[in-house]
């Protein structure tokens, strides 16, 4: 009797066939579909020869199909809309980290080493100077409600 095997995929008991003694994925569609793009996956990741033969494929098929995003785009608003403001809250982390890294205009990594006491025995203590402050309020640029722009 062959030992079974447990699939690497769906966990399920499964015996491997007597043609390929060293299967470690059952038969099911699903797991074969995976192994298949793992494989793919990792010959693109570890192969330079077939990593530029899969870009050339693509784009071959790229101009073969030259409406095809333009058609995508229509059929489905959804993912036009899904897109759009995931591509507006990386602009805006973008811009902010810009921001945060444009030491000339604003000195935003500038550590203060005071001690700032509140509450209210303060007003007790011997040495209470007024200082004064300098506060930065950001707020998202975009609301998350609906568009910023009426289309």
């Amino acid at each position: 009797m062959k030992p079974s095997r447990c699939c690497r995929y769906c966990q399920q008991i499964f015996q491997p066939s007597i043609y390929r003694p060293k299967q470690s994925v059952c038969s099911q569609p699903e797991c074969q579909g995976q192994r298949r793009s793992d494989y793919h996956r990792e010959r693109v990741r570890n192969d330079p020869a077939y990593a530029g033969d899969v870009r050339a494929s693509q784009r071959k098929w790229r101009e073969a199909h030259p409406e095809y995003w333009k058609q995508y785009r229509q059929q489905h608003p959804a993912a036009v809309d899904r897109n759009r403001n995931q591509q507006r809250k990386r602009d805006q982390k973008r811009r902010l980290l810009n921001l945060a890294k444009n030491n000339l205009a604003l000195d935003l990594k500038h550590e203060v080493r005071e001690v700032w006491l509140l509450g209210p025995g303060v007003k007790d203590l011997a040495k209470n100077n007024l200082a004064s402050a300098k506060i930065f309020i950001y707020q998202p640029l975009v609301s998350n409600s609906g568009p910023a722009h009426p289309s």
